[in-house]
């Protein structure tokens, strides 16, 4: 009897220390989602204190729309570039910070990871100064190596690219803390027994670290790949979604329906269907990635 209000007391005690999460969540994301939801199925416009219910007419206008269409490959082609970039640069980082001495290796890893604490705004404008007619990098490619200076964010190739360059180094430094700690984390036993049998540097990485890295590769994949549904402030800021909506993504066409065409029901449809997209991609390449590592031996 003692031990079961010990129990019981112990369950009161452990809901109550996180009832401040649960609150939170429950205001601030819970609710919202439910409401986000009900004025899909609405052509509210924010300001009007009624809401006309339209049935799934946002939904049959959205999957008609060219920017809507547009928004679903533009964040596979984002995500296409990202991932081919991002993963080499952050495992080659984290393998550049791992090589140093111990006491140098935290100071070293700031540095890396400061750009992901950087505005995405303030970035913006560095990266369109950095691209002016005028800057002295399209100075030395006019004059000294091109003849011309190519079309930045005028080009709808250059565009995407120029745009997922950005992504990836505002990230490589985050994602390569989490190769880091999956580095330091491998046991040494491994490589020692590599050199017994005479394995070199390239069969040791190839055969050990990869495959002992897959956690971390799990991980930053998934993240990479939800990051790519989620990009705004870069092309707002530089292309507007253009040219010709090459960099339109899905939360540009949210922010003006929304605010700027005051449709907020079509916009709240528009994020069901990002969020719909979102976590289909997910649980695909989830899967591949399980299969992964089933094949190396992880469950």
């Amino acid at each position: 009897m003692v031990k079961q209000k010990l129990m019981l007391a112990g369950e009161a005690r452990g809901w109550f220390l996180t009832s401040p999460y649960l609150i939170y969540t429950l205001v601030f994301f819970i609710l919202p989602l439910v409401q986000g939801i009900y004025i899909a199925f609405t052509n509210w416009d924010l300001i009007s204190p009624g809401m006309e219910f339209v049935g799934l007419g946002n939904f049959f206008k959205a999957f008609g729309s060219k920017k809507v269409i547009a928004a679903f490959f533009v964040s596979y082609k984002f995500m296409a570039i990202f991932l081919v970039t991002v993963i080499p640069i952050s495992l080659g980082i984290a393998l550049l910070i791992n090589s140093f001495p111990t006491r140098f290796k935290g100071l070293i890893s700031v540095a890396f990871f400061l750009p992901f604490l950087v505005s995405p705004v303030a970035t913006s404008l560095v990266v369109r100064g950095v691209l002016n007619y005028t800057s002295p990098l399209n100075h030395f490619l006019r004059h000294q190596v091109l003849g011309y200076v190519p079309n930045w964010l005028g080009n709808p190739i250059l565009a995407v690219i120029v745009i997922s360059l950005m992504i990836t180094w505002k990230c490589s430094g985050y994602y390569a803390l989490i190769f880091f700690c999956a580095l330091i984390a491998i046991p040494k036993e491994l490589y020692e027994t590599a050199d017994i049998d005479g394995a070199g540097s390239q069969k040791k990485f190839w055969s050990i670290t990869i495959p002992m890295l897959y956690p971390a590769f799990y991980t930053v994949i998934i993240l990479a790949v939800g990051l790519m549904f989620h990009v705004f402030s870069e092309p707002y800021m530089l292309t507007d979604g253009g040219p010709k909506l090459s960099t339109y993504t899905w939360f540009l066409e949210i922010y003006y329906q929304s605010f700027t065409n005051a449709k907020v029901g079509y916009g709240s449809t528009v994020a069901i269907l990002n969020a719909i997209t979102t976590f289909i991609t997910v649980i695909l390449v989830r899967k591949f990635l399980e299969r992964w590592g089933e094949y190396h031996g992880w469950e």
